[in-house]
């Protein structure tokens, strides 16, 4: 069974079909746990035009995508590169809790449903600058 898998991974074009699709259903899965520690809905404030939910989970998905990239290029296998990825996911929503930690005088979340532009701004800012920082060490 190895040997077939390691024959089909062999095709760049099958190779990049299974990378995607992990990378898809991991991306869906990632978002999901997102989606449940925010107080808010995603989809739901995006739905009413909320440009500051929307560039937050922008952020995001290319912070995760991000970070898959590096854990792509880093790793020979699925399996590894979806471990790391994991792993520099875990790290992406820790770095969600540091941000809500540093900023006591308000709450990001609230924020954020509140349309405040510059929050929304910054939160995308950091996850893009910080998937740099996370897959630079998913080796």
């Amino acid at each position: 069974m190895v040997e077939e898998v390691d024959v089909l991974m062999s095709n760049p074009y099958l190779e990049t079909l299974a990378f995607f699709s992990v990378a898809i259903l991991a991306l869906i899965l990632f978002l999901a746990i997102f989606e449940f520690v925010t107080k808010y809905n995603d989809w739901a404030e995006i739905k009413k035009g909320n440009v500051s939910v929307a560039m937050a989970l922008g952020g995001k998905i290319f912070g995760i995508c991000n970070i898959f990239r590096f854990a792509i290029l880093n790793n020979d296998t699925i399996l590894h590169s979806l471990i790391w990825a994991s792993f520099g996911f875990v790290l992406l929503l820790v770095a969600y809790f540091i941000f809500e930690f540093l900023t006591p005088v308000f709450k990001i979340d609230q924020e954020l449903e509140r349309d405040n532009r510059a929050v929304g701004f910054l939160s995308l800012v950091l996850s893009v600058a910080l998937s740099y920082v996370i897959g630079a060490s998913v080796t």
